[in-house]
């Protein structure tokens, strides 16, 4: 079983590493399942807590947060989003995957829902989980139960990992 974290300092880092870690898994001709987060997105919220994620390979891209109104800031995370973005994953050919990525191991995986029965179902499989961690990652811990390896913020690592170098 493989599973691996990563996290990186700065808003919007570990996003980044994660989404260029897959491109380049992509470019080696390496089949990734999962999701990233679409980075040329412009936010239309001050606060910037606006995204779009992408279904690897291929998207769709789905935007998961909502308006929640002026001046609003509660959590804007749109759980139908969500939980299409883990239908779509899902119904997607994990089987032929190499790697799976979640950008995130968010409030929803944190309860039990989410992506956790489709990181399950890839490591049952066999498939090298990667999983950006930050403010929930007391959660992942429990979750991963010490089984999981801390990787550096590095993509060129991240991919050695991925690849079993």
């Amino acid at each position: 079983m493989k599973l691996a974290c990563v996290s990186a300092e700065g808003r919007g880092e570990t996003d980044r590493i994660l989404a260029q870690t897959a491109a380049l898994l992509e470019r080696d001709g390496i089949r990734t399942s999962g999701i990233v987060k679409v980075l040329d997105h412009e936010s239309a919220f001050a606060n910037g807590c606006d995204m779009v994620v992408r279904v690897l390979p291929d998207g769709p891209q789905i935007k998961i947060t909502q308006s929640l109104g002026e001046g609003s800031d509660a959590c804007r995370l749109d759980p139908g989003a969500i939980a299409q973005a883990v239908s779509t994953v899902e119904n997607a050919e994990l089987d032929e995957a190499s790697v799976f990525i979640l950008n995130k191991f968010g409030p929803e995986e944190a309860a039990g829902r989410g992506f956790c029965a489709v990181i399950g179902k890839a490591l049952e499989r066999g498939i090298p989980v990667l999983v950006g961690v930050g403010a929930s990652r007391a959660n992942f811990d429990s979750f991963a139960s010490g089984l999981a390896t801390d990787l550096p913020a590095d993509p060129n690592a991240i991919r050695a990992w991925c690849r079993g170098d």
